[in-house]
């Protein structure tokens, strides 16, 4: 894993100095915080552990401000049970900004969250991008959310990515089967739509299967030709990772002339 162009140390220092700049967004806030530590403890945290404690209470209040808490001296003395959903999960969000990070991780963000403040909580994550100059990096089940906010999208099979690139690559030519798989489950309201049932269940993590991952249930691999099938392409053959910033699907068949309506 490369961050700014250099490996991560994985030393304990190192990667100590790595989590200064790369900070987590739980799905869960009423998880993610201690019900016993009232607001200005959880935002002050992170600064804490990492001895930034010069200028706390300043960094607190800024961070507060940031994430939407205002008059942030307000919120100090609460507890977690004391506030919504929504209210929580700027706190978490707060407690990121107190380090001043380059890198936000956010798994499933708004998926606990009524669909009243959702929208404040992605335009919050997104304002703050703009703002501060963030990458973040959002994991999502929802594809409307990454189509409403996501420059580029990778798609994920059994731990590795199938498919990437912009959001109009992906979303709206889609060259993975599997990705087109998830895309043909949308409701188009088009008389023809037909979606894509995937048979079969995601193999075990801890017995992956040789070759491509997705081909004990890809219908591309399933409707190939006796002579494909015989090659081992998709069976017994490995796929490279994709590298970083290019726009491109891992599968053996994609160039295949005698499958291009599969």
């Amino acid at each position: 894993m490369l961050y700014e162009d250099t490996a991560l140390d994985y030393s304990a220092k190192g990667l100590k100095r790595y989590r200064r700049h790369t900070q987590l967004v739980l799905q869960d806030p009423g998880g993610a915080l201690n019900p016993k530590q009232n607001v200005y403890d959880a935002v002050a945290l992170g600064p804490r552990l990492h001895g930034l404690t010069e200028g706390l209470p300043l960094t607190v209040h800024e961070a507060l401000s940031r994430a939407g808490l205002r008059p942030p001296e307000d919120y100090f003395d609460r507890y977690p049970h004391e506030m919504s959903g929504g209210q929580q999960q700027r706190v978490v969000i707060a407690g990121v900004l107190a380090l001043n990070p380059s890198v936000i991780v956010a798994d499933e963000p708004v998926a606990s969250l009524d669909a009243s403040v959702r929208g404040e909580i992605l335009k919050l994550i997104l304002g703050l991008r703009d703002e501060l100059g963030l990458s973040a990096l959002v994991v999502s089940h929802d594809l409307g959310l990454a189509w409403n906010i996501a420059d580029r999208v990778a798609v994920m099979y059994l731990g590795r990515v199938v498919e990437q690139g912009t959001v109009e690559e992906v979303l709206l030519r889609p060259q993975h089967p599997y990705t087109r798989a998830l895309l043909s489950v949308v409701p188009t309201g088009a008389e023809d739509w037909h979606p894509t049932l995937l048979t079969g269940e995601p193999p075990d993590p801890t017995a992956i299967p040789g070759g491509c991952r997705f081909h004990p249930r890809c219908p591309r691999w399933a409707g190939a030709p006796p002579a494909v099938r015989a090659s081992g392409a998709c069976d017994r053959r490995e796929l490279p990772v994709l590298a970083p910033d290019t726009s491109a699907a891992a599968c053996h068949l994609l160039d295949s002339t005698t499958l291009e309506n599969v």
